[in-house]
């Protein structure tokens, strides 16, 4: 054969071999799989042993025998465990054998991904979405992440901490929604709702052949019923500014019927690249290098196209008949509201969170009186979506600024630390409101241009758009609406042109 020449037969034969050991490969694999089931191992019966090797028992009695021994060593050796730990497998057997799988790949071995498409009118044809690492499930996965958004890393800690089995599955009995929510044509688009699993309510129903043959699919959606109590409520009931109803009021003490849920991010990431105008492999590696090589899989599977993010999840209260969010005949009152727990929880009145909150419930509670009905969502999206540490950072710069807390330095102090000023991104926001079937919007209460936009731009219309009244401000909050509304938030009023003149309160006006 000369310098430069080519075997044209040496190719075939070289994939005919590669595909001969993917096939001995899939084979042993299969056996291994069989072996397992046939002893009945345990998840957990491997065992590290002082020569440097694993050791897998092959019986139960064989592992409650190494129990025993392990539990006199570690007598021995002064190790008490907590009398109120659940008596799980012996502490001493390792929670994963010694292969770390860091990653795979399309294609590779004993790797079959549940048909997944999003989209598809019919649960059955759209599939369950499967991204659980245990082992019915580890082959069929067809996402990446983890379930439980940011808490799924508590999950880990319970699990390393031996207060959770590792392969527990939810019993999902008695876990269905109080309400039915769909299915709704918006369902059945792939780039209209792509930060959420609009069959994730139903979980129980749809995809019960899955659950009961061992595939750990779980709910993402949970919605239930139950009475809110708010003070600044249970005032204007006990002043008769709100009347008693028995279905919406339930009594003088200001109780209120809700219909609440809670949904956890589910990202179809085509969709959301497609959303933020940037390129899915873009995206990917940017949510791959940002969160520390969280998940891999972010670049090694391109297949997979769904992803359960690490981060907080949102919560709707609806006030009157859920029906009727999908009834353009009816009145609706919508407050899109992101967390602020300084404010919403605590009180502090540096800004307007809470009392606009609380604005925003007085409203959808009389727009159900009236045959309407209202409807709060709540995102988990801290100070902008900075963070809580980011936001108290920012109030100790605009506290202790040269020449005091000004509206016309309001938005500068964040980008000085966080580098932007705001990172809650609303294009994906009304992803929530068409899951709920929702046409048009009479009543918002909201001064967010990047909410009304995001929202009307989705194609659901918005009548009439209702800013805070300027009786609810708190004291030190005037910096930040003088700053917003001069930075183009939607009023009903005008501030001063120089904004130098709007102060905030010192920290020695603030007594301790």
């Amino acid at each position: 054969m000369t310098a430069g020449s080519q075997d044209p037969n040496l190719l075939p034969c070289l994939l005919q071999a590669i595909e001969s050991l993917r096939a001995d490969y899939r084979n042993l694999a299969d056996k291994i799989d069989s072996h397992c089931k046939e002893c009945s191992l345990p998840a957990r019966a491997l065992s590290h042993s002082s020569d440097g090797f694993y050791t897998i028992y092959s019986s139960n009695e064989a592992i409650d025998a190494d129990k025993s021994k392990a539990t006199d060593e570690s007598v021995k050796k002064g190790v008490a465990l907590p009398a109120d730990r659940p008596a799980l497998a012996n502490p001493s057997l390792l929670l994963y054998n010694h292969r770390i799988v860091l990653t795979t790949y399309p294609g590779q071995v004993g790797v079959n991904p549940i048909p997944l498409i999003w989209g598809a009118s019919e649960p059955e044809v759209r599939g369950p979405i499967v991204c659980s690492r245990i082992p019915e499930s580890l082959k069929l996965r067809n996402a990446i992440g983890a379930h439980g958004g940011s808490y799924s890393v508590y999950r880990a800690l319970a699990i390393a901490i031996r207060e959770l089995e590792p392969h527990h599955k939810p019993n999902l009995h008695n876990t269905y929604p109080v309400v039915q929510i769909g299915p709704f044509p918006s369902w059945n688009d792939p780039m209209k709702i792509v930060s959420l699993d609009p069959w994730g309510a139903m979980i129980s129903q749809i995809f019960k052949k899955h659950h009961d043959a061992g595939v750990d699919v779980r709910p993402t959606i949970a919605i239930t019923k139950a009475h809110m109590r708010v003070s600044e409520i249970q005032y204007l009931v006990q002043q008769g500014s709100l009347k008693v109803d028995g279905t919406v009021v339930l009594g003088l003490d200001g109780d209120l019927a809700v219909v609440k849920g809670a949904v956890e991010p589910v990202w179809y990431l085509p969709g959301i690249a497609d959303r933020f105008k940037v390129d899915e492999t873009t995206l990917r590696r940017a949510l791959f290098e940002d969160t520390g090589g969280m998940y891999p899989e972010l670049v090694t599977r391109p297949d997979l196209k769904v992803f359960l993010p690490p981060i907080g999840n949102l919560s709707i209260y609806i006030f009157g008949n859920p029906d009727f969010l999908a009834d353009p005949s009816r009145k609706l009152t919508l407050r899109v509201h992101d967390e602020c727990n300084g404010s919403d929880v605590f009180g502090s009145d540096i800004c307007t969170c809470r009392p606009y909150l609380i604005y925003g419930i007085e409203e959808c509670v009389r727009t159900a009186q009236e045959g309407g009905v209202g409807l709060i969502v709540y995102f988990r999206k801290e100070g902008r979506a900075l963070g809580e540490v980011t936001k108290y950072l920012v109030y100790n710069a605009r506290k202790r600024a040269e020449g005091g807390d000004t509206a016309a330095a309001y938005f500068q102090r964040t980008e000085n630390i966080a580098g932007v000023k705001d990172m809650r991104f609303q294009a994906t926001m009304p992803d929530v409101l068409h899951w709920l079937g929702i046409q048009k919007i009479d009543k918002m209460i909201s001064m967010s241009n990047m909410k009304y936009d995001a929202i009307v731009d989705s194609g659901i219309p918005i009548l009439e758009r209702v800013p805070i009244p300027e009786g609810m401000l708190p004291p030190d909050s005037q910096v930040e609406i003088n700053a917003k509304i001069a930075a183009g938030y939607f009023s009903k009023t005008t501030v001063a042109t120089d904004l130098e003149d709007t102060k905030g309160r010192n920290w020695e006006d603030i007594q301790h």
